[in-house]
C-alpha cells in the first residue's frame, strides 16, 4: 500500500503520519485571470485563506500573495502582478465563512489595504490555544496531526520578490491545503471539552479587532521602552534619532528595525542624558554594516537633538484613569483575582492570559462591577464567584 495517498482523515484514524503529496494549485498572476476563483467562490459558503506579506523586507507592509482553498481547488493570487484587479474578490469574500490560522495580523492588514472585514471565522490558532496546546504554530500542528512538514524557509522569505519560486509557491499552497482537516479535528476536541462557545466568542472578537486595522501613527510613538527614565537632552536626542530612523527606513525601503534596534536608540539617548558630547553620543552604539553610510545623517540628527529645547517636544498625554496607580485596596483585589485566574487556568490547562491579561486584571480590580464589559462572557463566567469584591 502506498501510504502517501491515503486520505488525511483515514491516515489520522490509522495513526499514520506521512508527508502528504505536494498539493496542486492554480497561480493567478495575469490580468483577467481571477475568473476561475470568482466562479469557485460563488459556489461555496466557506473559504480557507492565508496571506504572505513583505513586512520583513520593506518599510510599508503589503500583501504580496493570497492563498485560497475553495472546495477542492487551491488558488494562489499574485496581488503584486500588474493588472490584477481584486475589487470583486473582496466583495465576494466578505460574505464567506473563513478558515484561517493566526488571523489577527492578516485581518488587520487586509482591512488597512482594502477595507475588508470578515463575515465569520474559524481560527485554528485560537482553537489550539483554547485546547491548551503547547505548540500552536501551523507547522507544529500539521506535523503533529498529519505528518506534514512545512519548509521553514517560507516563513522568512521575501514574498515581494518576483518571480515567486516554485518552492515558495508549494509552501504557500500547503499553508491552506490541510486547514480544513485541522479545523475538523480541533472542532471535535472543542466540542468534547465544552469550549466551542468560548471559541466562537474569541473568533468574533478577532473579527472586531481586525476591523480596527493597525493603530495610526502618533506623535508620541518615539517614547519607546525605558524612555520614561530619560530627562532633558536624553529625550530630545531620542526624539531626533527615532525620527531619523523612520526617515532612513523609508528612504531605504526597509523596516525600521533593519536600520537599528530600539536598544541602540536608547544607548544614544542615555549617553546624551549623561552629558555626552555629539561625538560620544554617535559612538555610543554601532550600526554594523550601515555605520559608514549612515554616519553623516545620524550625526546631524544627534546634533539637532542636542540643540533642541526639551520644552518643545510633543507633550505627554494626561493620565488615563485606566492607567493611574492602583490603590492598596485595588492591589489586594488584583492579587486575589490573579490567584483565582491562575487557579482556574491550571485546572483547564490553558494559558492564564487567555482568561484575563495583566491590563484586564487591573481594570477589574478598579471596577469589579464592569467585569462583563472588560472580559468576554466565557472569561467573566469563569471568574464569577471568585470573590472579586
Amino acid at each position: 500500500m502506498n501510504l502517501h495517498f491515503i486520505p488525511s482523515p483515514l491516515r489520522r484514524l490509522l495513526g499514520v503520519k506521512v508527508p502528504s503529496p505536494k498539493p496542486t494549485y492554480e497561480l493567478l498572476d495575469l490580468p483577467g485571470s481571477l475568473g476561475p476563483l470568482l466562479a469557485a467562490l460563488d459556489r461555496v459558503d466557506e473559504v480557507t485563506l492565508d496571506t504572505e506579506a513583505d513586512n520583513m523586507y520593506h518599510y510599508k507592509t503589503r500583501v504580496c500573495l493570497l492563498q485560497f482553498l475553495v472546495g477542492d481547488r487551491i488558488f494562489l493570487v499574485d496581488v503584486l502582478a500588474p493588472g490584477i484587479e481584486s475589487k470583486q474578490l473582496w466583495s465576494r469574500l466578505a460574505t464567506k465563512h473563513l478558515v484561517m490560522h493566526g488571523s489577527d495580523f492578516d485581518l488587520r492588514l487586509l482591512h488597512a489595504e482594502c477595507g475588508f472585514r470578515a463575515h465569520s471565522l474559524f481560527d485554528t490558532m485560537l482553537a489550539a490555544q483554547l485546547l491548551g496546546r503547547k505548540r500552536i504554530g501551523l507547522a507544529s500542528l500539521l506535523e503533529e496531526h498529519f505528518g506534514v512538514q512545512l519548509d521553514k524557509e517560507g516563513q522568512k522569505a521575501n514574498w515581494s520578490k518576483r518571480p515567486i519560486s516554485p518552492k515558495l509557491r508549494d509552501y504557500a499552497a500547503r499553508d491552506v491545503a490541510h486547514l480544513p482537516d485541522l479545523r475538523d479535528l480541533l472542532t471535535k476536541d472543542l466540542v468534547k471539552r465544552g469550549r466551542y462557545a468560548w471559541f466562537e466568542q474569541q473568533c468574533a472578537r478577532q473579527i472586531e479587532a481586525g476591523a480596527e486595522g493597525f493603530a495610526p501613527p502618533d506623535e508620541n510613538d518615539w517614547r519607546i521602552g525605558r524612555s520614561e527614565r530619560l530627562r532633558g537632552k536624553g529625550l530630545t536626542v531620542l526624539h531626533a534619532v527615532w525620527h531619523w530612523r523612520e526617515q532612513t527606513a523609508q528612504r531605504l525601503d526597509v523596516p525600521p528595525f533593519k536600520v537599528c534596534s530600539n536598544d541602540i536608540l536608547l544607548r544614544y539617548a542615555q549617553c546624551a542624558d549623561e552629558g555626552g558630547s555629539e561625538a560620544a553620543v554617535v559612538q555610543a552604539a554601532h550600526l554594523g554594516k550601515r555605520q559608514d553610510r549612515l554616519s553623516a545623517s545620524l550625526t546631524a540628527a544627534v546634533r539637532a537633538g542636542l540643540e533642541r529645547d526639551p520644552h518643545t517636544l510633543p507633550r505627554r498625554r494626561g493620565r488615563d484613569p485606566e492607567h493611574t496607580p492602583l490603590s492598596a485596596e485595588e492591589i489586594s483585589r488584583q492579587d486575589r483575582i490573579k490567584l483565582a485566574r491562575d487557579r482556574v487556568a491550571a485546572k483547564l490547562d490553558i494559558e492564564p492570559t487567555l482568561i484575563a491579561n495583566r491590563s484586564q486584571l487591573a481594570q477589574i480590580a478598579r471596577a469589579p462591577d464592569r467585569i462583563g464589559t472588560i472580559l468576554l462572557p466565557w472569561q467573566a463566567e469563569l471568574l464569577d464567584g471568585e470573590h472579586l469584591h
